[in-house]
């Protein structure tokens, strides 16, 4: 069994931790702590910028839903009258930026996060300096800053903090990394703006969200057919994000017959990880297929889902944006 494999069943299941998993927690939680404080006192600086900034996170390892919310808020905000942008990291790509992503940027260049927000429309920069790339969001004209997966990066300085809570996961064990699947305590979450839950019903206080599907964009030539024309066939599902089984699960939830293959979160495929034998149908997320377009076959599919979120949610985002003091003065 692989270490990730085995670490998931003690954070979620209740298998008994290894040894070594209670000093690196101990030791991890230390650093932690320090760090916060640093921020905290002024050891460590934080940059403003001349812009609002809102920070989607989670608390815990693995995906939580943060891109579809990105998404979600982005094109909501734009609805309102904002220009936003987002400022992301760019995990997995060989570009460290700042770079503002155009038409000729590439997943394997910019992570795939980032080139799917691309695609979606949004206006996306990338770079290890999440500042520096927030500049140049606000240099093209944006006038709010998203940072996608930004909760731990407390170098950018925030305004609103958004975290996003998986409604089946949670808090898993409720401990800290390795022990737990915590990045921060579950205290953290509570301290944010906001607390999203995708997923399964939202606890008090928090946003419910939903993922929701139906639809199959063919990689090849982009053609559209419903999901329900695959009820009941064998398909091959492919899932290279943060947890894969809420990708395989709802695929069963719709009828369909599913032969999972999980690969690791922001896997970069080749061919021969889909050569599965057959020709029976293979979907994969967006975030999966935005890396497999360039080598594609005639019976892959996108699956894409939309984040479902309450408008008053949006409109208490928007409000509080409108109260945000822009003449600030910044360090």
């Amino acid at each position: 069994m692989a270490l990730a494999e085995s670490l998931e069943k003690v954070w979620y299941e209740g298998a008994r931790a290894p040894w070594w998993a209670w000093p690196l927690m101990w030791l991890y939680a230390a650093v932690m702590r320090l760090r916060r404080a640093f921020y905290a006192i002024g050891v460590f600086s934080r940059v403003r910028l001349a812009c609002p900034v809102i920070v989607i996170g989670n608390v815990t390892v693995g995906g939580t839903g943060k891109t579809p919310l990105t998404i979600a808020l982005a094109r909501a905000l734009q609805q309102r009258g904002f220009r936003p942008g987002v400022v992301s990291r760019g995990y997995g790509g060989t570009e460290h930026g700042p770079l503002l992503l155009d038409d000729a940027s590439t997943p394997v260049q910019v992570g795939d996060e980032p080139a799917l927000m691309r695609a979606h429309g949004l206006t996306v920069a990338i770079g290890r300096d999440r500042p520096a790339a927030g500049r140049r969001l606000i240099e093209a004209g944006c006038n709010v800053i998203i940072a996608d997966d930004g909760l731990q990066h407390y170098r950018l300085a925030r305004d609103l903090e958004i975290c996003v809570i998986d409604g089946a996961r949670r808090f898993g064990n409720g401990r800290l990394l390795p022990l737990g699947p915590l990045r921060e305590s579950a205290a953290r979450a509570a301290q944010t703006t906001f607390q999203v839950c995708n997923g399964e019903r939202a606890g008090a206080g928090e946003v419910p969200m939903r993922l929701e599907g139906g639809t199959l964009r063919a990689l090849v030539d982009g053609h559209v057919r419903p999901l329900e024309e695959l009820r009941g066939h064998r398909v091959h599902a492919v899932a290279g994000i943060g947890n894969p089984q809420r990708f395989f699960d709802s695929l069963r939830a719709r009828g369909l017959e599913v032969v999972p293959h999980p690969f690791p979160d922001h896997h970069r495929y080749v061919a021969s990880d889909i050569d599965f034998g057959d020709c029976s149908p293979v979907l994969m997320t967006e975030k999966d297929a935005i890396k497999c377009q360039a080598f594609a076959q005639p019976h892959w599919w996108a699956a894409p889902v939309t984040a479902e979120l309450p408008e008053a949610f949006f409109d208490d985002v928007a409000a509080r944006l409108d109260r945000v003091d822009t003449a600030r003065d910044l360090p």
